[in-house]
Protein backbone atom coordinates (compact mmCIF):
# COMPACT_ATOMS: atom_id res chain seq x y z
CA UNK A 1 0.00 0.00 0.00
CA UNK A 2 1.51 3.52 -0.30
CA UNK A 3 2.87 5.59 2.12
CA UNK A 4 1.86 8.84 1.57
CA UNK A 5 -1.06 8.74 3.86
CA UNK A 6 -3.85 9.55 0.93
CA UNK A 7 -5.50 5.73 1.23
CA UNK A 8 -7.03 6.16 4.91
CA UNK A 9 -10.53 5.03 5.70
CA UNK A 10 -11.64 7.63 7.87
CA UNK A 11 -12.73 5.46 10.75
CA UNK A 12 -10.99 8.00 13.50
CA UNK A 13 -10.18 11.06 14.56
CA UNK A 14 -7.44 10.72 16.64
CA UNK A 15 -5.74 8.11 19.18
CA UNK A 16 -8.76 9.17 22.18
CA UNK A 17 -11.22 8.84 19.17
CA UNK A 18 -10.16 4.98 18.23
CA UNK A 19 -9.66 4.20 21.74
CA UNK A 20 -13.56 5.88 22.63
CA UNK A 21 -15.13 4.21 19.21
CA UNK A 22 -13.66 0.83 19.64
CA UNK A 23 -14.90 1.00 23.56
CA UNK A 24 -18.27 1.79 22.49
CA UNK A 25 -18.56 -1.72 20.31
CA UNK A 26 -17.48 -3.72 23.26
CA UNK A 27 -13.95 -3.32 22.34
CA UNK A 28 -11.68 -2.28 25.55
CA UNK A 29 -8.18 -1.39 24.04
CA UNK A 30 -5.53 -0.18 25.51
CA UNK A 31 -3.49 3.12 24.66
CA UNK A 32 -0.86 1.01 22.29
CA UNK A 33 -3.80 -0.75 20.62
CA UNK A 34 -5.64 2.36 19.74
CA UNK A 35 -2.43 4.46 18.33
CA UNK A 36 -1.56 1.60 16.19
CA UNK A 37 -5.07 0.89 14.72
CA UNK A 38 -5.47 4.74 14.75
CA UNK A 39 -2.38 5.06 12.31
CA UNK A 40 -3.33 1.62 10.06
CA UNK A 41 -6.27 3.73 9.14
CA UNK A 42 -4.94 7.09 8.73
CA UNK A 43 -1.72 5.71 6.94
CA UNK A 44 -3.73 3.53 5.36
CA UNK A 45 -1.26 0.86 5.89
CA UNK A 46 -2.17 -2.72 6.54
CA UNK A 47 -1.74 -3.87 10.29
CA UNK A 48 -0.42 -7.06 11.32
CA UNK A 49 -1.82 -8.35 14.63
CA UNK A 50 0.69 -11.20 16.00
CA UNK A 51 0.03 -12.87 19.56
CA UNK A 52 -1.23 -15.93 21.01
CA UNK A 53 -4.55 -17.15 20.41
CA UNK A 54 -7.52 -15.87 22.01
CA UNK A 55 -6.56 -12.26 22.60
CA UNK A 56 -8.49 -10.80 20.53
CA UNK A 57 -7.40 -10.28 17.46
CA UNK A 58 -10.05 -11.24 15.08
CA UNK A 59 -12.17 -9.35 17.37
CA UNK A 60 -10.28 -6.50 16.84
CA UNK A 61 -11.28 -6.47 12.77
CA UNK A 62 -14.90 -6.95 13.71
CA UNK A 63 -15.07 -3.88 15.67
CA UNK A 64 -13.47 -1.44 13.21
CA UNK A 65 -15.63 -3.08 10.77
CA UNK A 66 -19.12 -2.14 13.06
CA UNK A 67 -17.36 1.10 13.62
CA UNK A 68 -16.71 2.12 9.94
CA UNK A 69 -20.66 0.54 9.11
CA UNK A 70 -17.91 -1.65 6.49
CA UNK A 71 -18.64 -4.95 4.99
CA UNK A 72 -16.49 -7.78 6.57
CA UNK A 73 -14.55 -9.60 4.19
CA UNK A 74 -12.64 -12.38 5.74
CA UNK A 75 -9.81 -14.59 4.11
CA UNK A 76 -9.38 -17.71 6.76
CA UNK A 77 -6.01 -19.66 5.76
CA UNK A 78 -5.16 -22.90 6.07
CA UNK A 79 -2.38 -25.50 5.17
CA UNK A 80 -2.79 -25.59 1.21
CA UNK A 81 -4.89 -22.89 0.39
CA UNK A 82 -3.94 -21.23 -2.86
CA UNK A 83 -4.91 -18.68 -5.15
CA UNK A 84 -8.13 -19.47 -6.52
CA UNK A 85 -9.33 -19.96 -2.97
CA UNK A 86 -7.88 -16.33 -2.25
CA UNK A 87 -8.27 -14.25 -5.39
CA UNK A 88 -10.50 -15.45 -7.67
CA UNK A 89 -11.22 -18.78 -10.26
CA UNK A 90 -13.24 -19.45 -12.92
CA UNK A 91 -16.66 -20.99 -12.76
CA UNK A 92 -15.86 -23.84 -14.95
CA UNK A 93 -19.34 -25.87 -15.01
CA UNK A 94 -20.98 -22.59 -16.01
CA UNK A 95 -18.67 -22.33 -18.68
CA UNK A 96 -19.16 -25.89 -19.67
CA UNK A 97 -22.77 -25.47 -20.36
CA UNK A 98 -22.40 -22.32 -21.78
CA UNK A 99 -19.93 -24.02 -24.52
CA UNK A 100 -22.15 -26.87 -24.78
CA UNK A 101 -25.51 -24.73 -25.74
CA UNK A 102 -23.37 -22.43 -28.13
CA UNK A 103 -22.02 -25.49 -30.00
CA UNK A 104 -22.27 -23.48 -33.55
CA UNK A 105 -20.35 -21.09 -33.15
CA UNK A 106 -16.53 -20.42 -33.18
CA UNK A 107 -14.08 -21.31 -30.24
CA UNK A 108 -13.28 -17.21 -30.53
CA UNK A 109 -16.53 -16.49 -29.86
CA UNK A 110 -17.15 -18.35 -27.09
CA UNK A 111 -14.07 -18.04 -25.32
CA UNK A 112 -14.72 -14.13 -25.15
CA UNK A 113 -18.12 -14.99 -23.86
CA UNK A 114 -16.57 -17.67 -21.46
CA UNK A 115 -13.96 -15.07 -19.59
CA UNK A 116 -16.29 -12.73 -18.57
CA UNK A 117 -17.46 -11.08 -15.71
CA UNK A 118 -20.71 -13.48 -15.89
CA UNK A 119 -18.09 -16.50 -14.74
CA UNK A 120 -15.87 -14.95 -12.62
CA UNK A 121 -15.79 -16.45 -9.03
CA UNK A 122 -14.37 -13.46 -6.58
CA UNK A 123 -12.66 -14.83 -4.00
CA UNK A 124 -12.11 -12.54 -0.30
CA UNK A 125 -8.98 -11.16 -1.91
CA UNK A 126 -10.64 -9.46 -5.40
CA UNK A 127 -14.01 -9.01 -3.26
CA UNK A 128 -12.38 -6.51 -0.98
CA UNK A 129 -10.50 -5.01 -3.86
CA UNK A 130 -13.50 -4.39 -6.10
CA UNK A 131 -15.29 -3.15 -3.05
CA UNK A 132 -17.01 -0.28 -3.62
CA UNK A 133 -18.54 0.11 -0.06
CA UNK A 134 -16.37 0.62 3.03
CA UNK A 135 -14.54 -2.57 3.50
CA UNK A 136 -12.48 -4.18 6.50
CA UNK A 137 -10.31 -6.81 5.06
CA UNK A 138 -9.45 -9.79 7.87
CA UNK A 139 -6.41 -12.11 6.33
CA UNK A 140 -6.80 -14.52 9.64
CA UNK A 141 -4.17 -16.90 10.91
CA UNK A 142 -1.69 -16.15 8.08
CA UNK A 143 1.20 -17.93 9.64
CA UNK A 144 -1.14 -20.94 8.36
CA UNK A 145 -0.69 -20.42 4.94
CA UNK A 146 2.10 -21.37 2.50
CA UNK A 147 5.08 -18.82 1.49
CA UNK A 148 3.14 -18.97 -1.83
CA UNK A 149 -0.05 -17.24 -0.68
CA UNK A 150 2.92 -14.57 1.64
CA UNK A 151 3.90 -14.06 -2.32
CA UNK A 152 0.67 -13.38 -3.67
CA UNK A 153 -0.19 -10.73 -1.04
CA UNK A 154 2.66 -8.74 -1.55
CA UNK A 155 1.26 -8.06 -5.16
CA UNK A 156 -2.17 -7.24 -3.84
CA UNK A 157 -1.20 -5.36 -0.94
CA UNK A 158 1.91 -3.04 -2.45
CA UNK A 159 -0.76 -1.37 -5.07
CA UNK A 160 -4.19 -2.94 -4.30
CA UNK A 161 -4.75 -4.38 -8.21
CA UNK A 162 -5.27 -7.75 -9.34
CA UNK A 163 -4.45 -9.07 -13.20
CA UNK A 164 -6.96 -11.48 -14.53
CA UNK A 165 -5.39 -12.01 -17.82
CA UNK A 166 -8.29 -13.02 -19.52
CA UNK A 167 -10.23 -9.43 -17.96
CA UNK A 168 -7.12 -6.76 -17.53
CA UNK A 169 -6.14 -5.44 -14.23
CA UNK A 170 -8.63 -4.57 -11.87
CA UNK A 171 -7.66 -1.45 -9.21
CA UNK A 172 -9.54 -0.68 -5.97
CA UNK A 173 -11.14 1.93 -5.97
CA UNK A 174 -11.98 2.56 -2.57
CA UNK A 175 -9.29 0.59 -0.67
CA UNK A 176 -10.06 -1.48 2.51
CA UNK A 177 -9.02 -1.24 6.32
CA UNK A 178 -6.59 -4.13 6.06
CA UNK A 179 -5.74 -6.67 9.44
CA UNK A 180 -3.55 -9.81 9.35
CA UNK A 181 -3.73 -11.64 12.00
CA UNK A 182 -1.04 -14.35 13.07
CA UNK A 183 -0.43 -16.79 16.26
CA UNK A 184 3.54 -16.71 15.19
CA UNK A 185 3.18 -20.79 14.38
CA UNK A 186 5.88 -20.06 11.76
CA UNK A 187 7.46 -16.92 11.26
CA UNK A 188 6.22 -14.36 8.31
CA UNK A 189 8.38 -13.03 6.10
CA UNK A 190 9.99 -9.72 6.21
CA UNK A 191 9.08 -8.67 2.91
CA UNK A 192 5.41 -8.90 4.13
CA UNK A 193 5.96 -7.21 7.61
CA UNK A 194 7.68 -4.35 5.91
CA UNK A 195 4.72 -3.60 4.32
CA UNK A 196 2.30 -3.47 7.29
CA UNK A 197 2.00 -1.69 10.59
CA UNK A 198 2.84 -4.35 12.89
CA UNK A 199 0.82 -5.10 17.02
CA UNK A 200 1.95 -7.10 19.00
CA UNK A 201 -1.35 -8.55 21.13
CA UNK A 202 -0.64 -10.09 24.23
CA UNK A 203 -3.18 -11.35 27.14
CA UNK A 204 -4.47 -7.61 28.92
CA UNK A 205 -3.20 -6.76 32.21
CA UNK A 206 -5.18 -8.27 35.11
CA UNK A 207 -7.23 -4.56 35.29
CA UNK A 208 -7.79 -4.42 32.18
CA UNK A 209 -8.86 -8.08 32.02
CA UNK A 210 -11.49 -7.15 34.87
CA UNK A 211 -12.92 -4.49 33.05
CA UNK A 212 -12.87 -6.87 29.72
CA UNK A 213 -14.78 -9.62 31.88
CA UNK A 214 -17.42 -6.94 33.83
CA UNK A 215 -18.35 -5.29 30.66
CA UNK A 216 -18.81 -8.86 28.70
CA UNK A 217 -20.67 -10.53 31.67
CA UNK A 218 -22.13 -7.44 33.92
CA UNK A 219 -24.30 -9.89 36.41
CA UNK A 220 -20.80 -11.07 37.66
CA UNK A 221 -19.79 -9.90 41.41
CA UNK A 222 -16.82 -7.38 41.14
CA UNK A 223 -14.81 -9.36 43.87
CA UNK A 224 -15.44 -12.59 42.04
CA UNK A 225 -14.21 -10.95 38.95
CA UNK A 226 -11.02 -9.84 41.06
CA UNK A 227 -11.00 -13.45 41.90
CA UNK A 228 -11.26 -15.11 38.69
CA UNK A 229 -8.96 -12.80 36.53
CA UNK A 230 -6.13 -13.62 39.69
CA UNK A 231 -6.94 -17.46 39.10
CA UNK A 232 -6.64 -17.52 35.03
CA UNK A 233 -3.10 -14.86 35.68
CA UNK A 234 -1.79 -17.85 37.73
CA UNK A 235 -3.12 -20.10 35.08
CA UNK A 236 -0.83 -18.63 33.04
CA UNK A 237 1.77 -18.60 34.43
CA UNK A 238 1.69 -22.41 34.92
CA UNK A 239 3.67 -24.11 31.59
CA UNK A 240 0.26 -25.17 30.13
CA UNK A 241 -0.13 -27.43 26.61
CA UNK A 242 -2.95 -24.56 26.02
CA UNK A 243 -2.95 -21.21 28.50
CA UNK A 244 -6.51 -19.65 28.57
CA UNK A 245 -7.51 -17.10 26.70
CA UNK A 246 -9.47 -13.90 27.21
CA UNK A 247 -12.43 -15.19 25.45
CA UNK A 248 -12.49 -18.62 27.86
CA UNK A 249 -12.02 -16.23 31.42
CA UNK A 250 -15.14 -14.67 29.68
CA UNK A 251 -16.72 -18.15 29.32
CA UNK A 252 -15.72 -18.88 33.03
CA UNK A 253 -17.01 -16.26 34.17
CA UNK A 254 -20.68 -16.86 32.09
CA UNK A 255 -20.33 -20.25 33.86
CA UNK A 256 -20.07 -18.90 37.66
CA UNK A 257 -22.87 -16.63 37.47
CA UNK A 258 -24.76 -19.23 35.61
CA UNK A 259 -24.18 -22.32 38.47
CA UNK A 260 -24.52 -19.31 41.32
CA UNK A 261 -21.00 -19.08 42.19
CA UNK A 262 -20.67 -16.85 45.04
CA UNK A 263 -16.86 -17.30 45.59
CA UNK A 264 -14.47 -18.78 43.70
CA UNK A 265 -13.48 -22.04 45.98
CA UNK A 266 -11.18 -24.65 45.66
CA UNK A 267 -14.08 -26.81 44.90
CA UNK A 268 -15.83 -24.45 42.03
CA UNK A 269 -12.69 -23.96 40.52
CA UNK A 270 -11.93 -28.00 40.06
CA UNK A 271 -15.71 -28.48 39.01
CA UNK A 272 -15.18 -25.88 36.37
CA UNK A 273 -11.47 -26.12 34.94
CA UNK A 274 -12.75 -27.91 31.69
CA UNK A 275 -14.53 -24.31 30.84
CA UNK A 276 -10.95 -22.61 30.57
CA UNK A 277 -8.58 -25.66 30.52
CA UNK A 278 -9.09 -28.16 27.19
CA UNK A 279 -6.26 -30.94 27.56
CA UNK A 280 -6.25 -33.26 30.71
CA UNK A 281 -2.68 -32.87 31.53
CA UNK A 282 -3.00 -29.05 31.63
CA UNK A 283 -6.24 -29.84 33.89
CA UNK A 284 -4.29 -32.29 36.65
CA UNK A 285 -1.55 -29.85 36.45
CA UNK A 286 -3.19 -27.05 37.57
CA UNK A 287 -5.26 -28.67 39.84
CA UNK A 288 -2.02 -29.99 41.59
CA UNK A 289 -0.88 -26.70 41.62
CA UNK A 290 -3.25 -24.34 42.25
CA UNK A 291 -4.02 -22.61 45.47
CA UNK A 292 -6.62 -19.82 45.70
CA UNK A 293 -5.45 -18.52 49.31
Amino acid sequence: MSDDGGHGTGFFTSVADAAEQLAATGYLASTSVATTVFLADRLGKPLLVEGPAGVGKTELAKAVAAIGRARLVRLQCYEGIDEARALYEWNHAKQLLRITAGRDEGWQEARTDIFGEEFLLARPLLTAIRGEEPTVLLIDEMDKADVEVEALLLEVLSDFQVTVPELGTITAERRPFVLLTSNATRELSEALRRRCLFLHLDYPEAELERRIVRLKVPGLDGTLAESLVRVVGALRAMELRKAPSVAETIDWARTLLALGAATLDETVVRDTLGVILKHQDDVRKAAQKLTLA
